[in-house]
């Protein structure tokens, strides 16, 4: 079959349909979205856990969003699934740079993340995708079959970066069709890279560029990409999980205390994790303004090795909480008690983007919804939510189905 036809959208008919599409939220309910803000004062002191409450300031502001320096929006999938997908976003006034991590967690998620992007996405090309690993919750968006559009048909992609290593093989069929995706969106132009070509600078043979370490992500933004080194890179891993893509998102401050951080570690689990801190990988991680938490609030990832060099001022869970989809154990259904535990020694500002209501029965719904972190230099973030800006720790659902901390129990 020849290649898919790319959806290329003309500007101004992309300026159309997402002010169409923003008249439409604004009737279906987003006026009861929150919009937040952290405030300076809650840099980590010592081991204390940063406690200081997120202040409400009014409705969800798309134009906000738009006029950021950068913004990271952890999306809702539209289903009672578990999966990872990140669209990020840096405004430099003349050419921004988009940015998609993951496209989880079921091909039926394309349409959502498709519509959701669209509003902010204005050329109809994404510079960078980052796609962590090879499982189905991380990858599905660019996996499909040949008669199905994956994201790499829909959008036009400037540079790939993937995985260095997996254990499947295209005897697997998903597997099968992310290669040949992403060899069409080769043929059209891509750059590919896998993490390990970044970390030692290897040339792509089609296109000639050669890898970095550290992407810039537009001049005069202050906004870096750092591909972060870890053994799993090389070393053959048991989990597909261990061979996640790591990488940090910077924004430079005035000062070095002003620069804000963003991690993000795919599912990378507890030995990945250790090799990520270790003095050998020299990633000299600094403290992080927003972790991503790893493998969805699984109890392998988070590890206190990764915590206390990171030590987050907020975390997201990219989940559907207590989804029975993995496990129908609760104490392991996403995020886990272990996971709370560790990251309540740091903070109790964690949000969670959907919740299943009831696997069995198809139902689910939106807990704090899409996450959206808008960042600005030398101003305090500001958070977003498209349903609720409630912290985990006060939901119905942590109360029936948690136990709170001890350094919870008397967080504002």
């Amino acid at each position: 079959m020849g290649r898919k036809k790319k959806n290329k959208l003309n500007k101004p008919k992309t300026i159309f349909l997402s002010i169409i599409a923003l008249l439409l939220g604004a009737v279906i309910g987003f006026s009861a979205n929150a919009f937040l803000g952290l405030p300076d004062s809650y840099a980590i002191p010592s081991v204390q856990q940063a406690q200081s409450p997120l202040l409400s300031t009014g409705s969800i502001n798309a134009e906000v969003i738009k006029e950021s320096e950068l913004s990271i929006h952890f999306m809702e999938l539209g289903n009672k699934h578990t999966g990872d997908s990140t669209y990020i976003k840096v405004k430099n006034g003349v050419s921004d740079i988009d940015i998609l991590i993951d496209a989880g967690s079921k091909a039926s998620s394309i349409p959502t993340i498709k519509a959701y992007i669209d509003q902010y996405l204005t050329d109809g090309i994404l510079d960078y995708v980052v796609v962590t690993h090879a499982h189905e919750d991380h990858y599905a968006g660019f996996a499909t079959n040949a008669t199905t559009e994956s994201l790499f048909d829909i959008y036009k992609v400037g540079t790939i970066i993937e995985f260095a290593k997996t254990n499947k093989t295209t005897a697997n069929k998903m597997y099968a069709n992310y290669v040949r995706e992403r060899e069409e969106e080769r043929t059209s132009g891509a750059t590919w890279f896998t993490a390990l070509d970044c970390i030692e600078g290897n040339t792509d043979t089609k296109t000639g560029n050669v890898a970095q370490q550290v992407f810039n992500l537009g001049d005069g933004t202050g906004a870096t990409m750092k591909i972060l080194n870890h053994k799993y890179y090389t070393a053959h891993a048991e989990s597909e999980n261990d061979y996640s893509v790591c990488l940090l998102i910077s924004q430079e401050g005035t000062t070095d205390e002003q620069g804000k951080h963003y991690l993000f570690t795919g599912d990378l689990e507890e030995d990945g994790e250790e090799s990520l801190v270790s003095a050998e990988m020299a990633n000299n991680l600094p403290q992080v303004d927003v972790y991503k938490a790893g493998h969805h609030g699984s109890k392998t990832s988070s590890s206190m090795a990764l915590l206390n060099v990171v030590r987050p001022k907020a975390v997201c869970v990219c989940c559907c909480a207590g989804s029975s989809q993995y496990t129908s154990k609760l104490a392991n259904q996403f995020p886990t008690q272990i996971f709370i535990n560790n990251v309540a020694k740091f903070t109790d500002n964690v949000f969670v983007t959907s919740l299943c209501v009831s696997y069995d029965e198809n139902k689910f719904e939106s807990f704090n919804g899409n996450i959206v972190i808008c960042a600005n230099k030398n101003q305090s973030n500001t958070f977003q939510f498209s349903n609720s800006s409630t912290k985990l720790k006060d939901t119905e659902w942590f109360k029936t189905n948690r136990t709170i901390p001890e350094e919870w129990q008397d967080a504002s």
